[in-house]
């Protein structure tokens, strides 16, 4: 696994982002998750990420990469990414096998480097997996790892990008099994005035909130959505989306959502 991969904006004063999130690949093709054929929606999405008038520098996929972590798994989710026609640099989430992701996706134009140089950006991608749990936590090393490369680069701005909330998104049931440090995780980078913007996958569904000057987002899953300020599960009606990321070299950025009301869910 490469720590670092360096991509060439396509504009010298921003950086252009897609965020997808929560696929949950199925390694048996009649499998589905809630009903939904998670390959399908995943398609969906892909098709209208690929009709976008401006391409992507770069596609974030943050965890839940698979429902079942196995091979199989994997591979339909690579074979279905090989349709964009940008880089895609993905981390784990609680229904992934970290190794088994490492193993099976660094090719093809598809990567799980840590850092990610995009003009005047840095990205980092965090693991926050914890073993039998479908919770997060940042480990120690992980920490280390982040506070380290803030230190680092210094001179860039950052998005910050892992699969576990680090703040209450008002769901009772996704907060029980949110990120259990987020203390030690915003003691780094409340250090950071260069950290602009962290983004999630975990919750399925839209979330902004701005925390000291630094943008929070949760993104709606590429298949099946969770009702917002619900006690427990519930599915939502709306469909599977994405979130636009445009990176400026001044350091804002802007953001919005787009949903794919073709998708099969």
């Amino acid at each position: 696994m490469r720590d670092e991969t360096v991509i060439t904006p396509g504009h010298p004063d921003r950086v252009r982002l897609l965020q997808l999130t929560d696929p949950h690949i199925l390694g048996d093709p009649d499998s589905r998750f809630d009903g939904t054929d998670t390959a399908a929606a995943l398609e969906a999405v892909l098709a209208e990420v690929n009709a976008l008038e401006d391409a992507p520098d770069a596609v974030l996929m943050t965890g839940d990469l698979t429902h079942e972590p196995e091979p199989a798994a994997y591979e339909r989710l690579a074979e279905r990414l090989r349709v964009l026609k940008s880089p895609v640099f993905c981390l784990p989430g609680n229904h992934d096998d970290p190794d088994m992701m490492h193993e099976c996706l660094n090719r093809d134009g598809i990567s799980t480097c840590k850092v990610v140089a995009a003009g005047a950006w840095r990205l980092l991608l965090l693991d926050t997996w914890e073993q039998g749990t479908h919770g997060g936590r940042l480990s120690p090393a992980e920490l280390d790892f982040l506070r380290e490369r803030l230190a680092a680069l210094n001179g860039y701005w950052f998005l910050i990008a892992l699969h576990h909330p680090p703040v209450s998104i008002d769901s009772p049931w996704m907060d029980a099994m949110g990120l259990a440090n987020p203390g030690d995780f915003f003691a780094i980078i409340d250090a950071c005035p260069a950290v602009r913007g962290v983004v999630w996958g975990h919750i399925h569904q839209d979330f902004y909130r701005c925390r000291r000057g630094v943008h929070l987002f949760g993104t709606p899953s590429t298949c099946v959505q969770f009702l917002p300020g619900a006690d427990h599960y519930v599915r939502d009606v709306r469909p599977p989306g994405f979130r636009e990321l445009e990176l400026n070299a001044d350091g804002s950025l802007e953001s919005r959502i787009r949903r794919c009301p073709e998708a099969n869910n």
